[in-house]
């Protein structure tokens, strides 16, 4: 008499468990965010795919790994940046987000670093326009709740621990790159 009710019983789970796995999948993303494009591409180990961004404005790239482990790098001094050549990037094992300010010069040239832990990295890159940055008449950007979306120098004992702060980061990346590059 049991076996009826369990059998019902987890099919019924498994309908409610479906729909919440497929949501999962879609990412959600802030509703001032407009989607551009959808890129999917393969990367060999060790080897780039270059894109080149041409859109003005605040853009974010969002990547995620399919397959292997896809890295980011982007610069505005060059359309082929590399671990070495970049001015921002996102090297995690899980998803990669970069924002792109909006002063930074077009083209904007992307490189996408198929980790050499993987024979191959497949990945899909969504470009989204990040439309809650408005301009305003001097060019500053701002968020509409007021605060400063562009780095602020200030000039007392906060700013000095904030540069401090970037000191350590900076030595703290170098190092761990220093690390990376005997390991591999």
């Amino acid at each position: 008499m049991a076996a009826p009710w369990t059998g019902a019983l987890l099919l019924l789970l498994a309908a409610q468990a479906a729909p919440r796995a497929s949501a999962a999948q879609d990412e959600e993303v802030p509703a001032e965010w407009v989607l551009l494009h959808v890129v999917q591409g393969q990367v060999g180990a060790g080897n780039y795919s270059y894109l080149r961004l041409n859109h003005e404005g605040r853009i974010v790239l969002a990547m995620r790994s399919l397959r292997g482990d896809a890295d980011l790098y982007v610069s505005d001094s060059t359309l082929h940046p590399s671990f070495d050549d970049y001015e921002l990037q996102a090297a995690t094992c899980g998803p990669d987000v970069v924002l792109v300010p909006a002063h930074f010069q077009r083209p904007v040239g992307i490189g996408v670093y198929g980790h050499p832990s993987h024979q191959d990295s497949e990945f899909e890159m969504k470009v989204y326009l990040d439309r809650s940055a408005q301009r305003q008449p001097f060019g500053d950007a701002a968020y509409p709740d007021g605060a400063d979306a562009s780095p602020a120098h200030t000039y007392g004992p906060e700013g000095a621990s904030q540069e401090e702060e970037s000191v350590l980061w900076t030595i703290l990346i170098s190092l761990l790159k220093l690390v990376l590059e005997i390991l591999f």
